[in-house]
């Protein structure tokens, strides 16, 4: 009876599994057909799995303006690698010493960080920090600063991570060595710490991948900075932008504008290499999850 009733639970598992992994591929698939449908067929009949006609001129319009999308390219792999990197120094430091029992003032720290995940200042006043205290605006460093360089999250994941995988003798040990706090954390704690290290990356770097906020605010004049999500939500939002590239680099090829089908065809541009990436941090990335976000 139990063998039974195992096999109909691996089965319906199995199904509802494949069920949500279509639900899942569906839109990545619908984005990618819709790339190459033609334009006319996009407006006639809107978006299709099989597209009644296909068609590559959104395609060719980006090969046209390949440097517009190279250089944004080249912004969003810069700004998400440096993001990235500094954030998860950052949140590190930040959360060790949370994960050491005779830090002085730890708990107030410790709600500190809490807090900053229930409430902050708002848009405006976060604005004004930036711009007229750090003056960041128009600057590469618009890009990495405001509200992705540190996540209290993270820090709580992170700090519950080093509190439940990092054994008190192996740092005690170390400190009967001679090792400094800063020694410990270097050459004991992060080498034994690689699946949240890899998780905390991870998600930052999809954060700064996907980020197109920092960008609409902050980078006004600098349009040479633009990540590929700006230049995406300018080609969306702006139609006077796809005018002016087509009466710039186009008019000689006597091609028209995919104006709908653009959209689609940089947003796959855009997940290329997430999607080449993911699979290699999939297993620490889960690892990373449930550990730090589950025990403590």
């Amino acid at each position: 009876m139990n063998s039974r009733s195992d096999k109909i639970f691996s089965r319906v598992s199995t199904a509802l599994m494949i069920l949500l992994a279509l639900i899942c591929v569906f839109p990545i698939v619908l984005l990618f057909m819709s790339s190459i449908t033609s334009e006319g067929a996009l407006l006639k009949n809107g978006y299709s799995i099989f597209p009644e006609e296909f068609g590559f001129d959104a395609y060719q319009y980006l090969w046209f303006s390949r440097e517009k999308i190279l250089r944004s390219y080249v912004m969003t792999i810069a700004s998400t690698t440096v993001g990235t990197s500094l954030s998860v120094i950052i949140t590190t430091l930040f959360a060790y010493p949370l994960s050491r029992k005779n830090l002085p003032g730890r708990n107030f720290f410790a709600f500190f960080v809490f807090f900053t995940m229930l409430f902050n200042g708002g848009m405006i006043p976060s604005y004004m920090m930036w711009v007229q205290t750090f003056h960041i605006k128009d600057t590469f460093w618009a890009l990495i600063f405001p509200s992705l360089l540190l996540s209290g999250f993270a820090v709580i994941m992170m700090r519950t991570y080093f509190s439940t995988n990092i054994p008190d003798n192996i740092l005690e040990a170390a400190m009967i060595d001679g090792a400094s706090e800063f020694r410990i954390l270097i050459s004991v704690v992060v080498p034994m710490s690689k699946p949240i290290l890899s998780t905390v990356g991870l998600m930052t770097a999809l954060a700064y991948w996907n980020d197109w906020m920092n960008g609409l605010y902050y980078l006004t004049k600098r349009t040479d900075l633009y990540t590929i999500q700006n230049l995406l939500n300018r080609l969306i939002t702006s139609a006077d932008f796809l005018s002016n590239n087509q009466a710039n680099s186009m008019i000689a090829a006597n091609i028209q504008v995919p104006s709908v089908g653009v959209r689609m065809a940089i947003a796959v541009i855009a997940i290329i290499p997430i999607l080449v990436i993911y699979p290699f941090f999939q297993k620490g990335f889960i690892k990373g999850i449930v550990i730090g976000g589950v025990k403590g």
